[in-house]
């Protein structure tokens, strides 16, 4: 199982969102939130992306907008 970690910054209704649907979509899949907002060099990689959501270790990154269909495509990727 891949480690997933999802970008985001507080009070951010898209990231409340993306965290909503990877509950739906792989419910009981471990995922960390991280919080880019006190971090210079993530803040200047995802500031105005966040939501992102990151697969390790391929590195491969999801960006919102993403629905239920393209998650659930993402998280089966190898």
């Amino acid at each position: 199982m891949s480690e997933l970690t999802l970008y985001s910054r507080p009070e951010c209704h898209l990231c409340d969102e993306a965290e909503a649907l990877l509950g739906v979509v792989a419910p009981g899949h471990p995922f960390r939130t991280v919080d880019i907002e006190h971090d210079i060099d993530l803040l200047q990689r995802y500031g105005v992306r966040v939501p992102v959501l990151r697969r390790e270790p391929s590195g491969a990154e999801l960006g919102w907008p993403f629905d239920a269909h393209t998650l659930a495509r993402f998280l089966q990727a190898p």
